[in-house]
């Protein structure tokens, strides 16, 4: 019997969600929620990623517009525009590496410069331990 591969396409996960720059902040919260997700890709109308959001990112303003019960504006002042990404066919090694390095806890997945899905630290560990 062959070893599981190491290929990210062979771990990633679909896209549950993406946002679009103009979503308004308490819906991005919502469906962030709504759909078990740490944070999500910004597309434009293309579905080019643009940025990304995350749980963090919109912690703060969740925080004030919930308590104030207030609009919070839209995501595009709030997402990450440096989008870091990973390629289908690279090794999970790569993605373990970049997970240990940074705070990011979901990095998409791109093959052949399109949005493919998404590679969470859990999948990352779920790989490695069919390894053993």
């Amino acid at each position: 019997m062959s070893a599981p591969s190491l290929l990210i396409k062979d771990h990633m996960r679909e896209v549950m969600v993406t946002f679009r720059p103009d979503t308004d902040v308490l819906r991005a919260v919502h469906l962030l929620l709504e759909n078990g997700v740490s944070g999500a890709p910004v597309t434009d109308r293309l579905g080019n990623i643009v940025g990304f959001l995350s749980e963090k990112d919109v912690m703060g303003i969740a925080l004030e517009a919930g308590y104030y019960a207030d609009t919070a504006g839209t995501i595009d002042r709030l997402m990450s525009k440096k989008i870091v990404t990973v390629d289908a066919e690279d090794s999970i090694v790569q993605a373990a590496r970049i997970f240990r390095d940074s705070s990011m806890k979901t990095l998409p997945v791109m093959l052949n410069g399109r949005l493919a899905g998404m590679l969470t630290r859990r999948d990352v560990l779920r790989a490695f331990e069919r390894q053993r």
